[in-house]
């Protein structure tokens, strides 16, 4: 089965946070899944003794409170059920530490409108999510919506994507949604110039494996359209994505180790951070 059944929406008050808990209760009503929201405090590192409060557990947690209950009002509103986590620490770890802890299998995550900048280098706790969990995270952009119907699977020639591509299969097979296969090659002008005959091999190789996908999908009832294309690939992705009007995009995350879990600096980063629409990552 494709479909989640245990969700964990990161909840900050935001307007990207109370659409992406919008989205996952249209999940979780499709599904009959379960949603967990979780609120982060961040740890207070002052002198508890000098600011002359008493009940200083009560005080910090206040907003934490606050937030879980407007959640709760809009789940009350949208009648649906959840369950709530008031947690304190870094926030991508305790999101991270609670998805575990849970077993929660999709970890949801608004977007906020990001400045060119952010856009390059999210630098942002999504980011540090994605890095160091093993669950799949579904990220989704302020006012985007998500539907099943036409679904753009971004893959590779390595193994990155090889759970990515049995992920968009089997949703595509469930939701009996369009799949469209998209592998980019890498170019810019400089490597045109030098390496033209590298990039027609790796885009032979690109169209091979694509061909051997789409026999899989036709022997289990999936038909899949596919696509390689030249270029920057998350700018590929993108432009793709907005051609086709593709609900979501898939993707493949690699388990990284070290600094490189922090900054991401990667093509799934880059997507997410242009893209317009819900970005789905699997691990």
């Amino acid at each position: 089965m494709a479909k989640y059944r245990k969700i964990l929406v990161a909840y900050d008050g935001s307007a990207p946070a109370k659409n992406a808990l919008a989205i996952a209760s249209q999940m979780a009503k499709v599904s009959k899944s379960w949603i967990k929201v979780i609120a982060v405090l961040p740890n207070y590192e002052g002198d508890l003794e000098l600011i002359g409060v008493q009940n200083i557990r009560d005080t910090m947690e206040g907003p934490g409170r606050q937030l879980l209950a407007e959640a709760q009002q809009i789940a009350d509103d949208g009648d649906f059920h959840i369950l709530t986590n008031l947690e304190q620490g870094e926030p991508y770890d305790r999101i991270v530490h609670v998805a575990e802890d849970e077993n929660c299998d999709l970890i949801v995550m608004g977007r906020k409108g990001l400045s060119p900048l952010e856009r390059e280098l999210m630098g942002s706790v999504t980011a540090r999510v994605i890095g160091h969990t093993n669950r799949d995270v579904l990220v989704v952009p302020e006012g985007a919506t998500l539907n099943w119907t036409n679904l753009l699977l971004a893959t590779d020639n390595g193994g990155q994507t090889d759970n990515a591509t049995t992920k968009a299969m089997v949703l595509a097979k469930e939701y009996g949604s369009r799949l469209t296969v998209l592998s980019v090659v890498y170019t810019n002008d400089e490597f045109m110039a030098l390496a033209h005959e590298m990039i027609h091999g790796l885009v032979l190789k690109s169209q091979a494996k694509l061909e051997k996908l789409v026999e899989k999908g036709s022997q289990e009832g999936i038909s899949i359209i596919p696509m390689v294309r030249e270029g920057e690939p998350h700018e590929v992705i993108n432009r793709q994505a907005g051609e086709q009007n593709a609900d979501l995009i898939i993707m493949g995350a690699r388990a990284r180790m070290g600094f490189g879990r922090i900054l991401m600096g990667s093509v799934t980063e880059r997507t997410i951070g242009y893209a317009d629409r819900p970005v789905l990552i699997v691990h």
